[in-house]
C-alpha cells in the first residue's frame, strides 16, 4: 500500500488510508474541524454504549466537555505532578513483582497498568488476585474487541438489520449487545459510585474523578464525568501494558542498548536511590529508548476519522463521509523514514539528524489526539527508568538452547508481540535492596 493516501471502496463507503506523515498532518490536524469525527458504530457504539466514551464520541459539545475535563486534571506536565508519587510506587512494586514472578511477565504487566490507571482515575487501589473491580471492568471491555471484529455482525453496513428479531439470520448481535450494554452500564456505574461513597466517608484519595467532583459540576456533567473517567481506564489499560512488555523484548533482543541506558541511569541517579520523575530531563537515551517503543511496537496499528465535507487534497477527492484510516504502522515503519525499520533503535532520536518524532503517530492528530498522553508518557518513562535501574533482563536459556524473541505478532486488531520467555534478575544487591525498601 503505497502512495500518500489510498482510496478503496467497500459496501458503498469510501476508505481513506492515510500512509504518510505529512498527509496525515494536512489532513487529521490542520483540518481537523472536518476531519474529527468518527463513524457511527451501530453495534459497540449505539447498541452496546461505548458511543458515551470519549474514543467512541462524535464530535460536538459532549467531547469539547470530555476533553475539557481531561485537559484540566491529565492534560499537563504540572497536573499530573501530583500523580507522580503513585506511578513511581506502581512501578516499584512492579519490579518487585517481576523479580518474585519472573514467569508472568504478560499479566504482571497488565495488572501493574490496571492498577495505576486505576488510582490515577478513580482512586482505586487493586487487590490482589481476581480483583472484582478490576475484573468487571476488562470483561465489559472485551465487547469491543467481539463487536468491531470483522465479520462479526454486518449491521455497521446493513443498518436496517438492527430492527429485525433475534431469530432472524445475521441477527444473534442482539443478544450479545444486551449482555454487554448492562455490563458496560454496570461497570461505569461501580466505578462511580465507588467514588461518591469514598468522598462521603471523607477517604477518596486524589485521582481525575474525585477533583472534578470536588471542583464543582452541573448535575448534567457528571454523568459525562463518569464515563470520561472510565475512558482513562479504557486507554491506559488497553494499550499500555503491551508497551511496557515490548520493552522488556527489546532489552532481551538488544542487550548492549539496555547496557547502555543502564550506565546512563547510573550516571545521573546513582546507585543510593530510585529514578524519578524528576530525573526525566536528565535522561536523554532513556527517553529515546520510550520513543522508539512506540514506534517499534505500534498498539494500535489504525485510527478511524470520518470527514463531514468534501476534502480536496493533491488532486484527490474525499467526499463527506468518507472513512479516514491513519495507517500508524505503515507510517512508522516506512524505511524512507525509518532506516532498517524492525531494528530496536533509539539512536534515531538523538544527535543532529534526528528522524521523525513517533509519537505525533502513536497518539493521534488534531481534535482527536489522545488526551492521556501526558499521562502515559510520564508512566512509560517511570516504569522503563524504574526497570533499567534496578532489573537485568537477558535471554531465556532452557536445556542449553538461548530463546531469542522474534519480530512477530499475534493476530487481532491491536498489534501485540508473540509471548516470549526472558530471564529477569536482580542487577545488584544494593538495588534488590532499594526495591524492599
Amino acid at each position: 500500500m503505497t502512495g500518500p493516501i489510498i482510496t478503496l471502496r467497500a459496501l458503498g463507503k469510501e476508505l481513506i488510508f492515510v500512509n504518510t506523515f505529512k498527509a496525515a498532518k494536512d489532513l487529521l490536524e490542520k483540518q481537523s474541524a472536518i476531519t474529527a469525527n468518527r463513524p457511527h458504530f451501530l453495534v459497540c457504539g449505539e447498541l452496546v454504549g461505548w458511543d458515551n466514551t470519549t474514543p467512541f464520541l462524535q464530535y460536538g459539545d459532549k467531547y469539547r466537555k470530555h476533553r475539557k475535563i481531561f485537559n484540566q486534571h491529565i492534560g499537563t506536565k504540572s497536573n499530573l505532578v501530583i500523580f507522580h508519587p503513585t506511578i513511581e510506587a506502581e512501578a516499584k512494586q512492579f519490579a518487585c513483582n517481576v523479580l518474585r514472578i519472573p514467569d508472568d511477565l504478560g499479566a504482571q504487566c497488565r495488572r501493574t497498568i490496571v492498577s495505576c490507571v486505576l488510582q490515577i482515575s478513580h482512586g482505586y487501589t487493586v487487590k490482589g488476585g481476581d480483583d472484582p473491580f478490576e475484573g468487571m471492568a476488562h470483561r465489559a471491555m472485551g465487547s469491543i474487541a467481539k463487536s468491531l471484529t470483522p465479520g462479526y455482525c454486518l449491521m455497521d453496513w446493513l443498518p436496517i438489520l438492527r430492527y429485525m428479531p433475534e431469530w432472524f439470520p445475521g441477527c444473534g448481535f442482539h443478544k450479545d449487545a444486551k449482555q454487554w450494554r448492562n455490563m458496560v452500564s454496570d461497570t461505569v456505574n461501580m466505578q462511580h459510585e465507588f467514588v461518591l461513597e469514598q468522598l462521603a466517608k471523607g477517604d477518596a484519595v486524589p485521582s481525575l474523578f474525585s477533583h472534578a467532583l470536588r471542583g464543582g459540576l452541573m448535575p448534567e456533567d457528571e454523568d459525562i464525568l463518569k464515563w470520561a473517567s472510565f475512558a482513562v481506564y479504557l486507554g491506559g489499560s488497553e494499550t499500555t501494558p503491551y508497551i511496557l512488555l515490548a520493552f522488556f523484548r527489546a532489552m532481551t533482543m538488544y542487550p548492549e542498548v539496555q547496557k547502555k541506558a543502564q550506565a546512563e541511569v547510573d550516571t545521573i541517579v546513582g546507585n543510593d536511590r530510585l529514578p524519578t520523575m524528576e530525573d526525566r530531563d536528565a535522561l536523554p537515551y532513556v527517553n529515546a529508548i520510550c520513543m522508539e517503543i512506540l514506534r517499534w511496537n505500534v498498539v494500535a496499528p489504525i485510527t478511524v476519522h470520518t470527514s463531514t465535507q468534501d476534502i480536496l487534497y493533491e488532486g484527490c477527492l474525499i467526499p463527506k463521509g468518507s472513512i479516514i484510516l491513519p495507517n500508524m504502522w505503515f507510517i512508522l515503519s516506512d524505511p524512507e523514514t525509518y532506516p532498517d525499520p524492525e531494528r530496536f533503535d533509539p539512536e534515531r532520536f538523538l544527535g543532529e539528524h534526528q528522524q521523525p518524532d513517533p509519537r505525533e503517530a502513536c497518539f493521534g492528530w488534531g481534535r482527536r489526539a489522545c488526551p492521556g498522553e501526558r499521562m502515559a508518557e510520564s508512566m512509560i518513562f517511570i516504569y522503563v527508568a524504574m526497570a533499567l535501574a534496578t532489573l537485568e533482563m537477558s535471554r531465556y536459556i532452557e536445556n542449553g538452547v538461548e530463546h531469542v524473541p522474534r519480530y512477530e505478532f499475534e493476530e487481532g486488531f491491536l498489534r501485540r508481540f508473540k509471548p516470549f520467555k526472558c530471564k529477569i534478575t536482580p542487577r545488584s544487591k544494593k538495588a534488590e535492596d532499594l526495591l524492599q525498601g
